[in-house]
């Protein structure tokens, strides 16, 4: 594959090196690039989604953990993603991306729940087959409940990182307003 490394300055100054190889772009992953990295208005959306994937496993997590002292796991999770993605869509949009005013239905509200409904087929389904076989593993009700806790949160971790590029370059993509022509020209 044909790749190419470039070296440019950033607005700091400080050299950023990156390649690219057809069209994945490999960004250096040392501490000192890492850091500069998340001084960057990009780094810091990237930090702050982190954060708010952080928030939105934890509530998503309890919400699951307690949930399965009543309900099978396939409701428990569903009942958890559910109480999660509302705060996650807020802070996402309003901290993350920095969106403020009225949400678009169908630039912003229909293509973060489909991604949600994605999220729950799929970590619903991760859930129900850990219920299933958690015997395999364990004979404790603790254990088995652990076992569905981490099998949610793993096929979650699956979707993580083509969530983040979806609301980037999607959802929550700023936009400029068209302007108008100038008068009398």
């Amino acid at each position: 594959a044909h790749a190419t490394v470039t070296a440019a300055k950033t607005e700091s100054g400080l050299d950023c090196v990156s390649q690219r190889a057809d069209t994945i772009t490999m960004v250096a992953l040392s501490p000192r690039s890492l850091l500069e990295r998340s001084r960057t208005p990009g780094g810091r959306k990237m930090i702050r989604y982190s954060l708010v994937s952080v928030i939105s496993v934890i509530v998503s997590q309890i919400v699951l953990f307690i949930a399965q002292s009543f309900y099978s796991a396939r409701t428990s999770n569903i009942i958890a993603v559910c109480v999660s993605a509302v705060p996650s869509y807020y802070l996402n949009r309003a901290w993350a991306w920095g969106k403020t005013g009225k949400s678009h239905l169908m630039k912003e509200i229909v293509p973060f729940w489909s991604l949600a409904l994605l999220g729950l087929i799929f970590s619903t389904w991760a859930a129900d087959f850990a219920e299933t076989n958690a015997h395999h593993i364990t004979s404790s009700d603790l254990g088995a409940r652990l076992v569905v806790n981490f099998a949610a949160l793993a096929a979650f971790g699956v979707l993580w990182v083509g969530k983040f590029f979806i609301f980037n370059k999607v959802l929550f993509a700023h936009r400029p307003e068209p302007s108008l022509p100038a008068a009398g020209g």
